[in-house]
């Protein structure tokens, strides 16, 4: 008789392609553990295609609940009555559509319904199945950035998360900062487990990121009602030939008069300002033109026509991609298309999984403007920016220094002018010149050679989730 294998069910309620973390923990549970892995969420992006074709991983997508019309009405009512029908959504798949598991690992936030339903299920299982959760934030102080933290249904939320996070057999959590608080406040011991770089995130090979480029080349040149310095000029005909670099026969090559390339990504909500960003690109624009002693009256046709054509600078154009969905989107880029920059220009895109990490590794600089509700965790975004060797210009709050090592992997700023200011100072004399950009990424690539996403979950989280299951058996 062959051994009953280890069932674990991961439950995000929302885009399983948008958690990354999530899917991490599925793998590993699934490859390193030899688990079979059911995942229950929502459905929305592709997640990765490692997690789709992994046998021993089942996706179960819910239906996503959209109360459109209620919403205009009463705001209040229809987040009550799209709680509920979650909540009874939850408990069927849990209960009913996938088979028993030992352990439930559930990503919070979102909080409400999620930990109640995964706690019901947990006992219509006659209390033979753990339950873990993965503290990523506090999902009241999300709601609160919304409706403010005196509000009565942040309050309600902030109760019914203390309550049913206590419930839970264990749990994990992405700082120290965080346990801390979930002790000193809440009474729930949480083990760390930090974020880091798996296998998808590495710098990419300059042949690589050459076909990329390719592949980007008419959406970063040929725009939709963008007007600027890098879809204006020249028209380039040839495929072989991109902003960044060029091919001859077998051999790329950057091209020394290359734009920066700097990139973000964002889910386009409130907890990220990006009106920073845009404050901080104008700066640069104009603390270039005056540094190069150009005023008002230039013909800025003229200046893209001699860019396009490879006139060199001392300080760069800047490109700026931004990736990402969400409902702010739309917003910044009408902001971004209203602004008037000579060297400094805005791509926004939705990458899939497998090239999002092919931009990073392919990039100059990334940038952060996360600044947490909550003050407790710490982006994603830098954790894969790190693992591609990309060093990081984030937003400056109190525990993103367990992250970020200012000066050595990356830089804080805490106002638009500090940013603009970081971009002259680490741009200036780019490509072949930029001591500054250089030290950095060095230590980027340091940081991502320190440990490993793998390495870690062995280390940390596992250890969580067996101990659960071994204790409910």
């Amino acid at each position: 008789m062959m051994e009953k294998r280890y069932r674990v069910a991961i439950v995000v309620l929302g885009d399983i392609g948008r958690s990354p973390r999530m899917q991490y923990h599925a793998l590993s549970l699934a490859t390193h553990a030899h688990f079979e892995v059911d995942i229950v969420a929502n459905g929305g992006s592709q997640p990765y295609m490692d997690v789709i074709e992994n046998k021993n991983i089942h996706i179960h997508e819910m239906a996503s609940v959209r109360l459109q019309g209620l919403f205009k009405i009463s705001r209040a009512l229809a987040l009550l009555i799209k709680a509920v029908i979650q909540f009874f959504i939850l408990v069927w798949f849990l209960r009913f559509k996938i088979p028993r598991p030992d352990a439930f690992l559930v990503q919070n936030p979102p909080s409400v319904p999620t930990l109640a339903a995964v706690k019901l299920s947990s006992w219509l299982w006659l209390g033979r199945c753990g339950f873990v959760i993965d503290w990523h934030n506090t999902g009241y102080t999300l709601l609160g950035m919304s409706h403010g933290s005196s509000h009565i249904i942040v309050k309600l939320y902030k109760w019914f998360e203390k309550y049913f996070g206590r419930t839970a057999n264990s749990s994990l959590c992405v700082t120290e900062s965080m346990q801390q608080w979930l002790a000193q406040n809440w009474g729930v011991k949480a083990s760390v487990f930090y974020d880091k770089p798996t296998q998808f995130f590495h710098p990419t090979a300059l042949k690589e990121s050459h076909k990329l480029f390719c592949s980007l080349n008419k959406r970063i040149c040929d725009p939709d009602n963008f007007h600027d310095c890098f879809s204006t000029g020249k028209k380039n005909n040839d495929p072989s030939d991109t902003l960044f670099s060029t091919q001859y026969g077998d051999n790329v090559s950057l091209k020394s008069s290359r734009p920066a390339l700097i990139v973000s990504s964002t889910s386009w909500t409130s907890d990220e300002d990006f009106n920073v960003l845009l404050e901080a690109a104008v700066m640069y624009d104009r603390r270039v033109a005056a540094a190069l002693n150009e005023d008002d009256s230039i013909d800025e046709e003229k200046l893209w026509t001699d860019l396009s054509n490879g006139k060199k600078y001392f300080y760069p154009r800047l490109l700026f991609i931004i990736s990402g969905k969400g409902p702010d989107k739309k917003k910044y880029e009408e902001k971004m298309k209203k602004l008037k920059l000579r060297r400094v220009a805005f791509r926004t895109m939705w990458l899939p999984a497998e090239e999002y990490p092919l931009l990073l590794g392919s990039a100059d600089l990334g940038v952060s403007l996360h600044k947490s509700s909550s003050g407790l965790d710490l982006p994603m975004k830098i954790v894969d920016m790190f693992g591609s060797g990309l060093p990081v210009c984030a937003v400056s709050y109190s525990c993103i220094k367990e992250l970020v090592k200012d000066g050595e992997n990356g830089l804080l700023f805490s106002s638009s002018s500090e940013l603009a200011n970081q971009l002259m100072m680490l741009f200036e004399g780019f490509p072949d010149k930029c001591d500054a950009l250089k030290a950095l990424q060095d230590g980027a690539l340091a940081t991502r050679s320190s440990s490993s996403w793998s390495i870690e979950w062995e280390t940390y989280a596992f250890p969580v989730i067996h101990e659960v299951i071994s204790k409910e058996r």
